[in-house]
C-alpha cells in the first residue's frame, strides 16, 4: 500500500507541481485547500485560488477537499498582527501562519485523516544529520522561503515534504506547462489573503482610527503631519507627504523611528542617512529548529525576506540574542524576524525587539 501524503493546495503553480511530482513518484496523493479568511473582502482571492486549485487537481485526477481554519487564523495570527501594529511594530504574519496554521492546524488535520506526511509548495529542502532534521535553503536563491519557516520544529519537519525545493521557479513553470497544468503561467501571489492587492494603509484604516501627530526630525523640527504611527514602517519613503521648504536638500524623506510617548514620527532625509542604519540588534522569542542553541561562530542572518545573508556575531544569553552585524543594516524593524543561517542551513531565529 502506497504512502498517503496530503498536499496543501493554494491555487498556485508551486503546490500543483508538488502534487504532480508526488503522484508521479507513486504516492497516494490527496489535496486539501485551506480557507483562512471568512470576512467579505473584494481583494481576497480565495475563491479564485480555490477554482485554480480545483482545475489543477482535476487535470491531475486528484480529489480536492476544503478545510476551514478561519477561526484559528484569526485567533493565532491576525489578532497578534493587529496587536503588534497597535504597539507601533511591524509584524510578519507569514512566519506565524506557517507555525500555527500550515504546519500545526493543517498538519494535525492531515494526520487525523491518516496521512504520513503533508507536502507544500515551499522552496526549501530537508536533510537529516545525526538524527536531527535540518531545514536548508531552496536551490533557487531568488525564491528560497526558509526565512518564513524558521519557527518550525523537529516534529513538524519530520512530517513534511517540500517536493520542489531542488527546483528553480523557471523549472517549476516549465514542468507545469509541459504537463498541461492550467495554472502553469499564473502570477505569483504577492501578499497574504486578508490584505490582497491594495494599499496597505487603506487596509489598516479598517481596524485603527487615525491618531494624528507631528512628523519631526531627530533635532525636533516639525516637517509634516502623520495619521497615526501604526500606519508607517521604518525605512518607509512613499506616502509621507513632506513637500519642499523644510530643508535646503532635495533628497527624499524616510521614516527612521517612532516616538510612541509623544506620538511623533521621526524622519530624516536621504537613503544613506546614518539614522536609517544599525549594527546591533536585540532578538527575542528565539526558536532553534534543532532544539538546541547553536554555536555563535560564523553565523549569517537575514532581517527581511530575499535579503542576502549578512555576516554577524551572535551573543546568546537567557533566551536573547545580541547580534552585531559586520555592516550596518538598513531599516532594522522591531516586530520583524531575524533568521540565522550557517551556510545554507536555517538554524532558527526570533523577533527583532530593538536596535542600536
Amino acid at each position: 500500500m502506497s504512502e498517503h501524503i496530503i498536499v496543501g493546495m493554494s491555487g498556485g503553480v508551486d503546490s500543483a507541481v508538488s502534487a504532480l511530482l508526488l503522484k508521479e513518484q507513486g504516492f497516494d496523493v490527496e489535496c486539501i485547500f485551506m480557507k483562512n479568511w471568512e470576512e467579505d473582502n473584494p481583494y481576497c482571492t480565495a475563491e479564485q485560488d480555490y477554482n485554480d486549485a480545483l482545475l489543477a487537481c482535476n487535470h491531475l485526477g486528484l480529489q480536492l477537499k476544503t478545510v476551514n481554519f478561519s477561526k484559528e487564523y484569526k485567533e493565532k495570527v491576525f489578532d497578534l498582527f493587529l496587536k503588534e501594529y497597535a504597539a507601533g511594530r511591524t509584524p510578519n504574519p507569514d512566519t506565524l501562519c506557517n507555525k500555527e496554521i500550515k504546519f500545526k492546524a493543517f498538519l494535525n488535520y492531515a494526520l487525523k485523516l491518516g496521512a504520513s506526511h503533508i507536502a507544500t509548495g515551499h522552496y526549501a529542502r530537508l536533510d537529516i544529520s545525526n538524527g536531527s532534521f535540518q531545514l536548508r535553503k531552496g536551490i533557487d536563491g531568488n525564491k528560497d522561503q526558509s526565512y518564513f519557516l524558521f519557527m518550525l520544529n523537529q516534529q513538524q519537519l519530520g512530517k513534511t515534504i517540500f517536493p520542489i525545493g531542488e527546483m528553480t521557479k523557471k523549472d517549476v513553470r516549465n514542468l507545469a506547462k509541459e504537463k498541461g497544468l492550467p495554472n502553469h503561467d499564473r502570477k505569483d501571489s504577492t501578499g497574504v489573503c486578508f490584505i490582497g492587492e491594495r494599499n496597505f494603509t487603506e487596509f489598516l484604516h479598517q481596524y485603527f482610527k487615525s491618531d494624528p501627530g507631528n512628523m519631526a526630525t531627530k533635532g525636533g523640527k516639525t516637517v509634516g503631519k502623520h495619521d497615526g504611527l501604526m500606519f508607517y514602517t521604518l525605512g518607509q519613503r512613499q506616502g509621507l507627504g513632506i513637500g519642499g521648504g523644510h530643508s535646503e536638500k532635495e533628497e527624499p524623506w524616510y521614516v527612521v523611528d517612532k516616538n510612541l510617548k509623544n506620538n511623533k514620527l521621526i524622519v530624516a532625509q536621504g537613503h544613506e542617512h546614518p539614522d536609517l542604519f544599525h549594527s546591533q540588534v536585540i532578538v527575542e522569542d528565539l526558536h532553534w529548529i534543532s532544539d538546541y542553541t547553536p554555536s555563535s561562530n560564523e553565523l549569517n542572518a537575514k532581517i527581511r525576506y530575499r535579503q542576502k545573508d549578512q555576516p554577524c556575531s551572535v551573543n546568546i544569553s537567557n533566551g536573547t540574542a545580541n547580534v552585531t552585524f559586520e555592516k550596518p543594516q538598513f531599516a532594522v524593524t522591531p516586530g520583524q524576524a531575524a533568521v540565522f543561517y550557517k551556510d545554507d542551513i536555517c538554524l532558527g531565529g526570533g523577533t527583532i525587539e530593538s536596535r542600536n
